[in-house]
């Protein structure tokens, strides 16, 4: 009753309510895009490269973050992941060209300036891409039995559709996140991911009935994966909430006759800083391999390549974990700077008990941050590879991809986000909120926006 009553409460407020139905419309129309095909694709095509992407776990992985626009050729087939790119170019020379520094400190003009750039980069990136998805979209066909001609002419015009596309997709991100709820470039992606899930749930299903192939366990192992998926994701909940707390005392300050400071506040440092940033690096480089033989299908590819491209093996496994741990701890010292905290304690009159202000505070902070950062680092490895141990266990290409990885990470992240935002508006207006003990913790991390 108590769940009935906050929808009530969530209906009530006209703010809320017209946010809400806006984000429904506008997803709507991003998904009516996804199912409107390129021009010159037969229904054939579509049916080959459709038995291509589910063989293929690449193509799945890549068809799962347009929401099904890629295995479609839908005018959507690049989907968002261009502008999510150049987001990250863009947040990468932040930190280090002084010159994009100081429009990151120059407020919202800086910021203006900055999205500029991104959308600049971004359709720089969707010219490039653009052929070169055509390209493979043609060999993918060939190699499923179907039949794509593509010149010169149609690969210019069709890139303008493609792009074209992405940007719109861009535009309706930017709509949702001024008129609706949360983040809309990242609720967009949730829209793709959720999209698949109850298709590979109902595959699932189907396959594990008496006299499906693949039916061992039958519906009992069914219902294992089904409690395994939610064990998984309540561990996806601690890594992206977790944090280690820090206390930290302010000096009191007499200015006049009234008394500043005193009170005992807390750092809180986050164990998974880095938020999905490392899967994220480390899956476009791990694709490079894959990409040089052919997605995987080259029978002349030397065996470094063929290792490398079965996103099922061991070696292509532990290198994808090795790496996601270096890139944690790589981005975590690049985005949480214990220096510049030390800094602004220092100017503020604050300082943690126990240890100096200056030097040793920040070497203190450091030291808490490598410490808390090993196990987040190593969860975040384990969970990215969830998706090959499910595989191992005979769960199905599609339904596997739910079990870890980027899916799962942002799925989690983007709907505590957007329940966060939906919870402030509730106690804005004196309602309960969706928690009756505690509050949703969101991500507070930037690179965790997507």
């Amino acid at each position: 009753m108590g769940f009935v009553k906050t929808i009530k409460n969530i209906w009530t407020i006209e703010e809320l309510r017209k946010r809400l139905l806006a984000t429904l419309l506008l997803v709507l129309v991003y998904r009516l895009g996804c199912y409107i095909v390129l021009p010159g694709i037969s229904p054939s095509d579509l049916d080959a490269l459709s038995k291509f992407t589910s063989s293929s776990g690449l193509m799945q992985l890549l068809d799962m973050f347009s929401g099904g626009a890629f295995s479609q050729a839908s005018i959507f087939a690049l989907g968002i992941m261009p502008y999510i790119t150049a987001s990250i170019v863009i947040q990468l020379l932040g930190m280090v060209l002084p010159s994009f520094q100081k429009m990151q400190r120059e407020g919202e003009s800086g910021r203006q300036k900055l999205n500029q750039y991104t959308r600049y980069l971004t359709v720089l990136i969707l010219v490039l891409q653009g052929p070169a998805y055509l390209v493979n979209l043609q060999v993918q066909v060939s190699q499923a039995g179907g039949a794509i001609s593509m010149g010169f002419w149609t690969v210019a015009y069709l890139t303008v559709i493609l792009a074209a596309g992405s940007m719109f997709i861009m535009w309706l991100g930017e709509r949702i996140t001024d008129r609706g709820i949360g983040n809309g470039i990242s609720f967009i992606i949730l829209v793709g991911i959720i999209a698949r899930l109850p298709g590979a749930i109902f595959y699932e299903f189907t396959s594990r009935l008496p006299g499906a192939s693949g039916s061992e366990g039958g519906l009992v192992m069914f219902i294992v994966e089904l409690l395994l998926l939610f064990a998984v994701t309540v561990g996806a909940v601690l890594l992206v909430q977790g944090t280690r707390k820090v206390p930290v005392q302010y000096a009191k300050r007499i200015v006049g006759n009234r008394q500043y400071g005193g009170a005992r506040q807390y750092i809180p440092l986050k164990v998974n800083a880095a938020g999905v940033m490392p899967i994220i690096f480390a899956q476009a480089i791990m694709f490079i391999p894959i990409t040089l033989a052919g997605f995987g299908t080259n029978e002349g590819s030397s065996g470094f390549f063929r290792t490398f491209a079965d996103v099922n093996g061991f070696w292509y496994n532990l290198v994808y974990f090795v790496m996601i741990v270096a890139f944690t701890y790589f981005y975590t010292a690049i985005t949480v700077r214990p220096n510049d905290m030390a800094e602004q304690l220092k100017r503020n009159n604050g300082f943690i008990p126990g240890i100096k202000p200056g030097k040793k505070t920040a070497e203190y902070l450091d030291q808490i941050m490598s410490r808390i950062t090993l196990p987040g680092s190593l969860f975040l490895g384990v969970v990215a590879i969830l998706p090959a141990f499910a595989r191992v266990f005979g769960i199905s290409q599609n339904f596997a991809q739910f079990f870890g990885g980027t899916s799962l990470l942002i799925l989690v992240g983007v709907v505590l986000d957007t329940l966060t935002q939906i919870e402030s508006h509730l106690m804005m207006h004196h309602y309960d909120g969706l928690m009756k003990e505690g509050k949703i913790k969101g991500r507070t991390t930037g690179s965790m926006a997507y």
